[in-house]
């Protein structure tokens, strides 16, 4: 087991917008080995490997009946519909809000072996997929909220035990 510490709100990794990946080596295999065990540890649906200190475009996911990884993921929004529901982020523990989303996207990339990965989802595994993709091009959750949420989301942090600890990890 290779269980990673997670970066917390204030590390700058998290802000950045993470790197294509281009070796796909044991490297590579090893990053998305800590992701899906830290992802399981902390018990998330997913995790975008920036929440593990690592600027690479890659996450995982197990949620929704469905587990794997992506590298290099886009993804197209499928259809009009939307879906609001509940977030929360491993790398903003004790935060949560109802968030709006596209009901229905189609993820593309590859896998750690460089082999194409692509499927269209919907409702909980493509709430995951847009909120890490938004963690690989340094977007959180707390920027799609409603300003209201925003305010007590921030109000909430200011408070916590974590906040402003130096680099951020837990």
């Amino acid at each position: 087991m290779s269980v990673q510490p997670v970066r917390l709100f204030g590390d700058p990794v998290l802000r950045t917008r993470a790197d294509e990946v281009v070796d796909f080596d044991a490297e590579l295999e090893q990053l998305v080995t800590d992701l899906v065990d830290t992802m399981r540890e902390q018990g998330g649906a997913g995790i975008a490997a920036p929440q593990i200190g690592v600027s690479l475009r890659v996450f995982a996911y197990d949620c929704g009946g469905e587990f794997g990884h992506v590298v290099n993921p886009v993804y197209e929004v499928v259809g009009d519909d939307e879906q609001v529901g509940p977030e929360g982020c491993l790398s903003i523990p004790g935060v949560r809000a109802d968030i709006r989303r596209a009901m229905t996207v189609r993820v593309s990339g590859v896998d750690m072996r460089g082999e194409p990965v692509s499927f269209e989802c919907s409702e909980i595994l493509a709430r995951c997929v847009q909120h890490e993709t938004d963690h690989l091009d340094g977007v959180l959750f707390l920027s799609r909220m409603d300003p209201a949420d925003r305010k007590e989301a921030m109000r909430t942090l200011r408070e916590a035990d974590w906040f402003g600890a130096n680099a951020g990890v837990r």
